[in-house]
């Protein structure tokens, strides 16, 4: 399993120097399906390789730089197209990390730009954004009404000319979870920067992350989301530390969640776990990649795509919506 190739490099960089020609193959390409290329490229930074994969980490390394400043100047603009209003801003994920100067942020990809801001202050984040330059991605109109009406976040909006997409989240998860986090809690947590954005608390930033994982998605992204969690475990680990991330996930009603994603962290990429055998199936699909990076075990992923469904709203609800989808011809990527 090239998973596997992956995480064991991300935890023990010297690992590579016992790869051939195929395992290198592997390695990369199931790296760069993981979005972790760039992570990658920065844990193996001086280490004896072949030339061709010094390559490509190195582009890695370029294009994760491009990258960080891409998503630092996105947030400037979202921090003036906002700043008028006086409505807190707090950054989520990657930008959050890179913006924080967080070791989680060291060579990771970032796609769109998250942010959380208070919900009865959503519309007017959405008129502002809209003034600025922003503009609608989903045209169809149960998307957008689908969105607005159970979703924790706007529809994603793109801007026109910088072709940078904006995700405004008013919670972390969709309002018909089972699971239902304090938002304003959150807000009120959040950590200034300095510069008009905020970002969320080191425990604040795992419980989120645990939350996209376990409560919401069916794994897509799940090592990159838990080597962010390693990271953070690892920055600010401490009983202190341990101590403020039970009590928030407790807050939020994500104590499982946040469990599990420190047990499967510490399995793949720290000094091992015990595993529970529900924790066992999860890895069985984190790590479920060919020698060339293509997703294996499809019984698994759909598995776990429903599963992110029946934990996303209640079943006649999800009935509803997966046969409109269906029906629109939406189908899941394979």
């Amino acid at each position: 399993m090239s998973g596997t190739l992956v995480a064991c490099a991300l935890r023990d960089p010297a690992s590579v120097l016992a790869l051939d020609a195929a395992g290198w193959t592997a390695l990369l390409c199931a790296a760069r399906a993981e979005t972790l290329i760039g992570t990658l490229a920065h844990r193996l930074a001086g280490l004896a390789m072949p030339p061709a994969a010094a390559r490509i980490l190195a582009d890695a390394r370029a294009a994760a730089e491009q990258g960080r400043m891409a998503a630092l100047w996105e947030a400037e603009m979202a921090r003036r197209a906002l700043a008028a209003s006086g409505m807190p801003v707090v950054l989520l994920k990657g930008t959050a990390f890179v913006a924080s100067g967080l070791s989680a942020g060291q060579g990771r990809q970032i796609g769109d730009l998250d942010i959380l801001v208070p919900r009865d202050r959503i519309e007017e984040a959405e008129g502002l954004l809209l003034a600025a330059g922003w503009e609608w991605v989903k045209s169809d109109p149960y998307d957008d009404a689908y969105y607005r009406r159970w979703m924790h976040e706007l529809p994603p909006l793109i801007h026109r000319e910088r072709d940078r997409m904006i995700d405004v989240h008013h919670t972390i998860l969709p309002l018909t979870a089972r699971v239902t986090p304090d938002a304003a809690a959150l807000i009120a947590s959040a950590v200034p920067l300095g510069n008009g954005l905020s970002v969320l608390p080191p425990e604040g930033m795992v419980v989120h992350a645990a939350a996209h994982l376990f409560a919401d998605g069916d794994l897509q992204g799940g090592l990159r989301n838990l080597w962010d969690i390693h990271c953070l475990r690892d920055e600010f680990g401490g009983v202190e530390f341990d101590l403020s991330l039970a009590a928030c996930a407790a807050q939020h009603g994500l104590t499982r969640e946040v469990e599990r994603s420190l047990r499967l962290s510490a399995h793949l990429f720290g000094e091992g776990a015990a595993l529970t055998l529900a924790d066992r199936l999860y890895v069985h699909r984190l790590l479920a990649r060919d020698g060339w990076g293509q997703r294996t075990r499809k019984l698994t992923e759909m598995g776990f795509y429903l599963r992110g469904h029946f934990l996303r709203m209640p079943p006649l609800m999800l009935a509803k919506h997966l046969w409109t989808k269906w029906r629109k011809g939406y189908r899941p990527a394979g």
